[in-house]
């Protein structure tokens, strides 16, 4: 049976109409929630903390997947402010919208739900905007948990799945520029703690009893933080020429 959802929605509406209340419905209309042409939304935020850096405008900006909403505000936002900066979508396994952006489906689902909390989705919801996404990549849950050990080390301050699949993603991107001897700058979130996932992705006999091994996308990983070595990680990547051709919002 292909748990897309839909049951929890329905009955969501149908609780809303008899306590004659109101359904907030965050994954329909996410995407719709913020103004993305500026209002200090999270994209403007962004390039508002940039201004003092060295390279105020990035090359990359990555975003988890989460409800779609966030990642359509950033690229509409790039494309109304007509910055040259793309934008990648980081999704995780038995997730939707990777295979939603790379068919151009949008009945695609999967058959059972993500283990990581917070970015993917068992259907493609309607606030995610693939038009204005110019890359997405599929992170494995063992390199988003591999991941999230190596910046919390760092950090010295824990994280959560979330953040892990964006950082994963960013390195990549890091390391592609690396090889092509391109510098610029690169920006992610940190969307979430790590606390709540002590007994979780933090916990090896928990990862063990779900066929999960982070230690060679940990090796990897630090490996390229430390020396600059390419990062070779097998991650299902597709990117969108058509996006890279319309800077005008969707």
């Amino acid at each position: 049976m292909i748990d897309d959802g839909r049951a929890l929605y329905a009955e969501a509406a149908a609780l809303a109409a008899r306590l004659d209340g109101h359904y907030m419905d965050q994954f329909t209309f996410a995407e719709r929630a913020t103004d993305w042409r500026g209002n200090n939304n999270i994209a403007e935020s962004i390039f508002t903390q940039l201004q003092g850096e060295p390279r105020p405008i990035p090359d990359w900006i990555v975003m988890g997947a989460g409800t779609g909403g966030t990642s359509a505000t950033i690229g509409r936002y790039l494309r109304y402010r007509q910055y040259p900066t793309r934008l990648c979508v980081a999704d995780v396994e038995h997730s939707a919208f990777f295979d939603c952006f790379r068919t151009l489906d949008r009945s695609r689902v999967c058959d059972r739900p993500s283990l990581i909390e917070g970015v993917g989705r068992p259907r493609c919801e309607p606030s995610f905007v693939p038009g204005v996404v110019d890359r997405m990549m599929k992170i494995p849950d063992a390199a988003t948990v591999a991941a999230m050990n190596v910046l919390s080390r760092r950090l010295r301050r824990a994280v959560g799945g979330s953040t892990g699949t964006n950082f994963l993603a960013l390195c990549r991107l890091a390391s592609e520029m690396r090889q092509a001897s391109v510098t610029g700058s690169l920006v992610t979130l940190i969307c979430d703690s790590g606390e709540r996932y002590r007994q979780t992705y933090y916990e090896p006999a928990w990862l063990a009893a779900r066929g999960l091994d982070p230690a060679p996308f940990e090796a990897a990983l630090s490996s390229f933080l430390a020396t600059g070595e390419p990062l070779a990680l097998d991650v299902d990547d597709v990117i969108n020429p058509q996006s890279l051709q319309n800077p005008t919002a969707s």
